[in-house]
């Protein structure tokens, strides 16, 4: 790294209504440097980074970028001044080919008098900036086709045909699993050396120590602390993230034999022949690559998938799921990977949300007794310390850890008797990806039957009873809690 300052932000401040986003917040970042952003949701990072990138306005303070200061007015101005930044949530058109979402916006123009887009030269700069960043596919292939780990690559070369000296990357590895996070550190790496400068933000502390040059921390909208990453300091990078020590109850293993939930050779478009049990009080762990059936499995088991064939039984009893309805009176409960789009109705309050499942049971003649719904609310909002000023916040504006737990609660709020969890802890800060292990343990003691799904492996080994891997849509191994162990895992996911 050198020491030719590529950005500073100085003493920005941002608040909206009722809330210090940011309180003069200093940033540096050099060139060829991979500078982590950290914090817990909340803290500031996305409203400082929405500045740097045009999307809101700071009400005091200054951007200097390349020695000059800046006011970016959008995200196109900033991309023009040499500024991108990749989303969690990707900008991407999945109908469109590689190249022509490359270059939208941005597109080469041919022709003296009437301006059209040279599709053949985006596909030439195309073919170039994959082969930069080792991506061996053809341009000419429909972003819906690629995985999730080759459209982050899509991304990336995006920003590198905006000719970009600055890319921010938010929770980039979120969902990547570990081969496709080790390619793309290979690409930051190569993008280091070639002088572009990256800001990583993250959740994954683990990942900071293994890819960045320094650490910045926020909390409450204020830069807490930097460090340097020649130390592995992940306890010290957590007590100036949450101001506090964070601690999870280590998981004891569940010893009810009661059989809850069987599935028998259920196959549906992405799976085939799935075989697995799960037991009253034990959380049965789903392991697996993207892309491997790991999701689709507890799609087709709760009707949100049509299965082409197959046995569900739920306490001995055969049944027939053929929507998630069924699935739901029969007492099985889905947080979906996808909390934004699937789980939630952001711009609703927590309250509507969480006892929308509930509903049927809330009518006293006819009209909705919402006494008896807030009392509901209130008291999943404390057990699950769900932190919200009341209970009648939209929960688009709910940090992402606090939207989780509210998806989590107005399933419990049904007293399932399976919950699945596919990613719970997806792109949550750590003290509360720490509080949803601890619920997770919590629930498993009063005997509801946990699938968990995750990329995370050390959370599938430190919160399951059993393991099961999937790779292609089958399942190919089975570990208990004991034998288990990430080499194993892998093993038996790259069959």
């Amino acid at each position: 790294m050198g020491q030719e300052l590529i950005l500073k932000m100085e003493k920005i401040s941002k608040a909206f209504p009722g809330v210090q986003a940011l309180s003069k917040v200093d940033l540096e970042v050099y060139k060829g440097e991979i500078l982590a952003l950290v914090g817990e949701n909340g803290a500031g990072k996305s409203t400082l980074m929405k500045i740097l990138t045009g999307v809101y306005t700071k009400d005091e303070g200054k951007i200097i970028f390349k020695g000059k200061e800046i006011e970016p007015k959008n995200p196109h101005h900033a991309q023009q001044l040499g500024i991108s930044m990749i989303y969690q949530e990707f900008n991407l058109v999945p109908n469109l080919d590689i190249a022509t979402n490359i270059f939208l916006g941005n597109e080469p123009k041919r022709g003296k008098f009437l301006k059209v887009f040279d599709i053949k030269k985006a596909f030439k700069e195309s073919e170039k900036l994959l082969e930069m960043i080792g991506l061996n596919i053809s341009p000419d292939i429909l972003i819906k086709d690629l995985t999730i780990a080759q459209q982050q690559m899509v991304e990336i070369a995006k920003a590198l045909a905006l000719k970009s000296e600055l890319i921010i990357m938010d929770e980039p590895t979120s969902a990547l699993a570990g081969k496709e996070v080790a390619k793309l550190f290979e690409i930051m790496k190569r993008l280091k050396n070639e002088g572009i400068s990256i800001i990583f933000i993250t959740h994954r502390l683990e990942e900071v120590f293994q890819i960045a040059d320094r650490i910045v921390v926020l909390r409450d909208g204020q830069r807490v602390g930097e460090l340097t990453c020649e130390e592995n300091k992940i306890d010290e990078v957590i007590k100036l993230m949450v101001g506090r020590d964070v601690r999870v109850s280590p998981r004891i293993e569940s010893k009810v034999d009661n059989v809850i939930l069987e599935v028998k050779n259920l196959s549906s478009h992405a799976i085939k022949n799935i075989n697995f049990s799960l037991r009253k009080g034990e959380v049965l762990g789903i392991a697996g690559l993207v892309g491997s059936g790991r999701t689709e499995i507890v799609r087709a088991l709760f009707g949100a998938d049509p299965k082409i064939s197959g046995e569900i039984y739920i306490d001995g009893q055969k049944v027939e799921i053929k929507s998630p309805k069924d699935a739901v009176q029969l007492g099985i409960g889905l947080v979906p990977e996808d909390r934004k789009l699937q789980g939630l109705i952001l711009s609703m309050a927590l309250h509507e949300n969480l006892s929308l499942p509930s509903l049927p049971s809330m009518f006293s003649n006819g009209i909705i007794n919402f006494k008896r719904e807030y009392k509901l609310v209130e008291d999943f909002v404390n057990r699950l310390r769900i932190r919200t000023p009341h209970i009648f916040q939209v929960v688009n504006n709910l940090s992402g850890g606090n939207q989780q737990k509210v998806v989590v609660a107005k399933w419990l709020a049904l007293k399932p008797k399976v919950l699945i969890l596919d990613e719970p802890t997806r792109g949550i800060d750590v003290g509360a990806k720490a509080e949803i292990h601890n619920l997770i343990s919590e629930l498993a003691k009063e005997g509801i039957g946990i699938i968990l799904i995750s990329s995370e492996l050390p959370e599938i080994l430190a919160l399951s009873d059993r393991i099961i891997i999937i790779s292609k849509g089958k399942i190919t191994g089975e570990l208990r809690r004991e034998e288990a162990n990430q080499e194993k895992i892998m093993q038996y996911a790259i069959i």
